[in-house]
């Protein structure tokens, strides 16, 4: 498990001090805003607890590092650097590195990116083996969603880690139960998801999972776009250059492209459904673009869920849940009804995340710009679902994601370059052990893209402004991850 965390002042939804836009002051949990009926005020107090933990263990690394560093000439400076770093992080930090600091200075960079990648490893080791975030409310999910005549939900959100937590926080949802896979700009790739939706169609045929191919349920394609009610000409999607209309645009054009490959390759009535949803990263607030019966989305008619909490607030839980089917009708009257049932439970799951925003944040979070810890690569990471906690690329090589990868660097150029900090990369390939050699191309594909990585941004790697740590799990046995190489780690590589 995670260290315990000591209590402290002001310090839920604090990011590090490095961070631009990320000093405000954090606030306890608060039940002020939950008195709306169909907010899960018992829900909300426990995800709160989680994300400060969580962000905690990774924004006390900074000022822990610069405790050390003002001790680093002591004549017990190991010792000290030892019982520090045990104390504030919960682990120890490498010999190596400490024991050279007499010659020359101290190896911030490197401590720092390791001092990252250890939190990160800790964090999902624990995440895997406690599963903190699960809900009582997570049972029956799969019936629900195929009552509303879905067998699978596949999440496209941006790669932004404003959206990192857009599906077990904003939406609500089980994040075992749904396939999330971030794309910069949320313009996922349409051959890659219809090789999942074979693979999907394949095992209802095979194996009647997640039900039986008889059964009349669709593949429900979603796709996440992002904008900023706070600065919307500059905290919106870095994609789109913050422009909302393209965003959606966008989003939607990738939506019927999908559909149409679909068809074109399969025809027989082989089809998916499409939903659009707009969030606000500000406020966690999500807008609906509910489709009609054909499955047709209008960009210009939408349901503003932030208005609609408001407009509801007094009203008894029954009332409420009215008022959300009304503004669904009114969006879009010709509206499947298994779709209607299933947007109007998004829609509650969203009240409870406002509520959530408005109580420790004040209505908005500080950090409306980018305040992510650390970048993720590869094809893994369902441990994440926290706000700015990390900047997501999917990926199998690096030449097919080169535009995810740049924003990212952009970002953390910002972020962390600017301020002499290091990007910390982290590879990740998750394998099935129970097939043979799994294993071994799960590490061979880690070490690939790292090799393309560090040679696309050269120049940062070879200043020690850029660490990857490889790793991946056994989805079979499960446990902990394999990390198989890190370049902050001094007994693996040279120092830069």
């Amino acid at each position: 498990m995670l260290r315990s965390i000591k209590p402290r002042q002001n310090t839920v939804g604090r990011a590090p001090s490095r961070r631009p836009a990320a000093t405000a002051a954090r606030r306890g949990y608060s039940a002020r805003h939950s008195s709306h009926a169909l907010v899960r005020s018992d829900d909300n107090a426990r995800l709160a607890d989680y994300e400060q933990r969580i962000k905690s263990s990774f924004d006390d690394i900074v000022p822990t590092l610069k405790r050390i560093s003002a001790k680093q000439h002591e004549s017990d400076f190991v010792a000290q650097a030892q019982r520090i770093a045990k104390t504030e992080l919960g682990f120890e930090l490498p010999m190596d590195v400490l024991n050279d600091a007499w010659v020359d200075q101290l190896d911030m960079r490197r401590l720092f990116a390791w001092a990252v990648f250890e939190t990160y490893r800790r964090y999902t080791d624990d995440f895997n083996a406690r599963d903190p975030l699960a809900s009582s409310q997570d049972v029956g999910f799969d019936a629900f969603l195929q009552s509303c005549g879905f067998h699978t939900l596949d999440v496209t959100p941006c790669a932004d880690g404003r959206l990192a937590h857009v599906v077990r926080y904003v939406l609500r949802l089980p994040q075992s139960a749904v396939r999330r896979k971030s794309h910069a700009g949320a313009t996922f790739d349409i051959e890659d998801n219809i090789q999942k939706w074979t693979k999907v169609e394949m095992l209802r045929h095979r194996e009647a999972t997640p039900n039986e191919a008889s059964e009349p349920t669709h593949y429900l394609k979603t796709v996440v776009y992002h904008f900023s009610s706070v600065d919307p000409d500059h905290q919106g999607c870095a994609a789109h250059g913050s422009d909302t209309a393209v965003a959606a645009k966008a989003g939607l054009d990738r939506l019927i492209g999908f559909r149409e490959a679909i068809e074109a390759s399969y025809c027989c009535g082989a089809s998916v459904d499409l939903l659009l949803i707009g969030l606000d990263t500000d406020t966690d607030a999500i807008k609906v673009h509910v489709p009609d019966q054909n499955g047709n989305i209008d960009l210009d008619r939408s349901v503003d869920v932030l208005a609609l909490f408001d407009e509801t607030q007094g009203l008894s839980s029954t009332d409420a849940s009215k008022a959300i089917d009304a503004a669904i009708t009114e969006c879009n009257a010709s509206v499947q009804s298994g779709m209607q049932r299933f947007i109007a439970q998004l829609i509650e799951n969203n009240f409870s995340q406002i509520a959530y925003v408005k109580s420790n944040h004040g209505g908005h979070y500080p950090d409306i710009g980018h305040a992510e810890r650390f970048i993720g690569a590869g094809v893994g990471f369902e441990e994440v679902q926290l706000r700015n906690l990390m900047y997501f690329s999917y990926l199998d090589t690096v030449e097919e994601a080169t535009k995810d990868l740049d924003v990212g660097v952009k970002i953390f150029s910002g972020l962390n370059v600017a301020h002499g900090l290091p990007i910390p990369f982290v590879i990740r390939f998750d394998y099935h052990g129970q097939v043979p050699g799994s294993k071994d191309r799960a590490q061979q594909r880690c070490s690939r893209v790292t090799d393309a990585l560090t040679q696309r941004y050269k120049d940062l790697f070879d200043r020690g402004l850029l660490h990857v740590m490889q790793v991946a799990r056994d989805l079979h046995q499960g446990g902990a991850l394999n990390v198989f190489a890190c370049t902050a780690d001094t007994q693996e590589v040279g120092a830069h």
